[in-house]
């Protein structure tokens, strides 16, 4: 897998936790420890994707 490749499906995985969190955010029946664990992962997936912009 290339590094742009990586970073294309980085991006996919964040804006996907993305529309969840907003999902999950509007329910009326809100889980706020799942709505922290998918907020979580995106952070881990932005650093990620930093730290291979930056190589």
């Amino acid at each position: 897998m290339t590094v742009a490749s990586h970073l294309q499906e980085l991006r996919r995985k964040h804006e996907h936790l993305s529309e969840q969190v907003e999902r999950e955010q509007r329910s009326p029946a809100t889980d706020a420890l799942k709505i922290a664990d998918m907020k979580k992962q995106k952070m881990r997936l932005k650093e990620e994707i930093n730290r291979l912009m930056q190589n």
